[in-house]
């Protein structure tokens, strides 16, 4: 496993950028307290493998920084990717020896990493850290019935807006920053990853994103930095009415 050097300096739970969104959101400070025993801070550059599908997993974690991608490798040795890691998201499955994906990271990555054995036991003692994960586990079940969706019956303008819409919702959040004003963040994947991730070619999600310019629903600076004007408009482009679920 390559790790960067050096360590990132030591953050204070209760100042932690992502707080409010992770699987401490709901900790006391006791709570907090325990945790800060048993957490230890991991990097990674860009490109560099986080842990192998089959490997033992002794940690998990959450994304303080930046993107990872979970991939699942086939026996002929195609990769398709089958999610992304984003900011607050966690890593990892407590009563799980091994790890089930590769995690990859995309951009520079740091973790905040728990040693498991004393996580499971901490988490027996502390509902409230039990209760988030489960929050967290239920809402990643529903991304991934919407991702089902997305990959089935969208067309490509509908999954590049979607998957847009996704980084943004997240990015804001982070920021606590109201989804009517105007959003800019960088985009963490470069296009290759987003026709990896989308099931699209190069070519496709190139023109896509330059038709989403050249419409003003985006404004691109290079080929990553992203503003949206109008959130409302790039929902309109994802083919999802106001309840979530598909346009007829």
């Amino acid at each position: 496993m390559a790790v960067t050097d050096p360590p990132v300096a030591h953050t204070d739970c209760v100042d932690c950028p992502i707080r409010h969104r992770a699987v401490c959101a709901r900790c006391e400070t006791d709570e907090l307290d325990q945790l800060e025993s048993i957490k230890y801070y991991r990097t990674y550059e860009a490109g560099q493998t986080v842990i192998w599908s089959g490997d033992r997993m002794d940690f998990v974690a959450s994304v303080v920084e930046g993107i990872a991608t979970l991939s699942q490798t086939m026996e002929d040795g195609r990769t398709q990717m089958v999610g992304l890691l984003l900011p607050s998201d966690f890593v990892g499955r407590p009563g799980r020896e091994t790890a089930a994906y590769d995690v990859v990271a995309t951009t520079s990555l740091t973790m905040c990493c728990f040693r498991k054995k004393p996580f499971e036991d901490l988490m027996i003692r502390t509902p409230h850290i039990g209760q988030r994960l489960l929050e967290m586990t239920l809402d990643e079940l529903d991304a991934a019935r919407e991702w089902m969706l997305l990959l089935g019956r969208k067309t490509a303008r509908e999954k590049i807006a979607s998957l847009l819409a996704i980084i943004a919702r997240r990015d804001a959040s982070l920021k606590f920053a109201p989804m009517q004003s105007k959003i800019v963040f960088d985009l963490p994947l470069t296009r290759e990853a987003m026709a990896d991730y989308l099931g699209l070619t190069l070519e496709t999600v190139s023109r896509q994103m330059s038709a989403l310019k050249r419409d003003g629903v985006i404004v691109l600076e290079g080929k990553r930095h992203v503003t949206i004007p109008d959130f409302d408009r790039l929902l309109g482009e994802t083919g999802d009415d106001n309840d979530g679920g598909m346009l007829s």
